[in-house]
């Protein structure tokens, strides 16, 4: 029982047998509420009652129950109700929320977290061996989370994710290969998958976006390619015709006209007339083209292996593509555009890229193909002419 007590015009302050004092005060629905600790001195207990006084009367103040929520339940709704989820986005989300968030944060209240704990919670991570990678992800879910529960949900007053760097990722920079190697690639690809290597590479398309071109996508002497969908995998439900990783994905390119003509010849090979038909199919069932099938069925590793590229993935022909399209000399803006990258979502919205632009693009990537065509021409009328360096077939650094 308290032996001392103060009394203001809003909420009081007593002192408690532990020598510590108590602030309580009426909400703005009238339930009187304790502050949730206690204090050192009578001046600290009346600081924090002027302090929440102001916060009601700004209309900023927080419901300390609604706080208990703990992390995992929140964030599990969060997932559920946000809107303009991807389907892999959310296998991502839940993912982390299960195998990283969880188990370090997943049963502290929202009210209760703090920038120290977040910070203690990435450090154990790292610690325990996940990589910046997968830790940056995770720290970045939980900030978005956390945004939600102070501007919209209003169930706390600041979020604690404030630790500095902690949402970087530092991945290991990956090869960029040359024309040249992206040919050797393309000419020991199955028939039927050949042009998949060379659009990846020279259209910049992501593995989604190559596997969903139907024939209505594509002009028919194959100018340009328009992509406005994407296959996506998820696990349990199998592949998910949906729209492509962003806003920015959704994009018209304009083809190099040195590779028109294969593309050409593969709609007339092997794809079906209709203009819903798909550009890529199983050689048996004609359905969609996935991720394992394909590497089984081209032996990708085996083929980059022997071709001096061990470790080049799929998604390396499109990094090759951005890396040539960039030397192009044109605007950072036009650029990407062609990418369909979404950093830039501002200049993209109110900018959008000129087809000049992406002619520039297209006409300097086949110059690049032809000039490693011309030197293939010059090497097999010349086969005893050593003076090919081999530098071509290195894997040049990413700069």
């Amino acid at each position: 029982m308290a032996n001392k007590k103060g009394h203001r015009s809003f909420g009081n302050v007593r002192q408690l047998p532990s020598k510590r004092w108590q602030a309580r005060y009426p909400g703005p629905d009238g339930v009187i509420r304790t502050a949730p600790q206690t204090f050192d001195t009578k001046k600290a207990a009346e600081r924090w009652l002027s302090l929440t006084e102001t916060q009601i009367m700004q209309g900023e103040w927080i419901d300390p129950e609604r706080a208990k929520v703990h992390l995992r339940d929140y964030a599990e709704r969060w997932i559920t109700e946000r809107p303009g989820l991807r389907p892999r986005t959310v296998e991502l989300y839940r993912w982390l929320l299960r195998k990283h968030v969880g188990p370090g944060l997943g049963g502290v209240e929202l009210g209760k977290l703090s920038t120290a704990i977040i910070r203690h919670w990435r450090a154990d991570r790292l610690a325990a061996g996940v990589s910046e990678s997968v830790t940056a992800k995770a720290y970045r879910f939980v900030r978005a989370v956390l945004n939600t529960a102070v501007d919209e949900d209003k169930i706390i007053l600041k979020n604690p994710c404030r630790v500095r760097g902690a949402d970087r990722e530092n991945p290991a920079e990956r090869p960029v290969l040359t024309v040249k190697q992206v040919f050797d690639i393309a000419d020991r690809m199955p028939a039927r998958f050949r042009v998949v290597v060379l659009l990846a590479a020279f259209g910049s398309l992501r593995w989604g976006e190559v596997t969903a071109l139907r024939r209505c996508d594509i002009a028919e002497d194959a100018s340009w390619v328009r992509v406005h969908r994407a296959f996506v995998e998820v696990p349990g439900r199998g592949l998910i015709d949906g729209s492509p990783k962003s806003r920015a994905g959704v994009r018209e390119l304009i083809i190099p006209a040195s590779v028109r003509p294969e593309i050409v010849r593969h709609l007339d090979e092997f794809v079906k007339p209709g203009r819903d038909a798909l550009l890529f199919t199983g050689q048996r069932d004609k359905n969609a083209l996935r991720r394992p099938n394909f590497n089984q069925r081209v032996k990708w590793t085996k083929v980059v292996a022997k071709l001096g590229l061990k470790g080049v993935h799929f998604h390396d022909l499109r990094h090759a593509g951005n890396i040539w399209a960039s030397k192009s000399g044109t605007s950072t803006r036009d650029l990407m555009a062609r990418m369909g990258h979404d950093d830039m979502r501002a200049a993209l919205i109110y900018q959008r890229a000129t087809s000049d632009a992406d002619e520039r693009i297209a006409d300097r990537l086949s110059e690049l193909i032809d000039k490693h065509r011309d030197c293939d021409q010059k090497n097999e009328e010349t086969p005893d002419d050593d003076s090919d360096d081999g530098a071509a077939g290195a894997l040049v650094p990413n700069g």
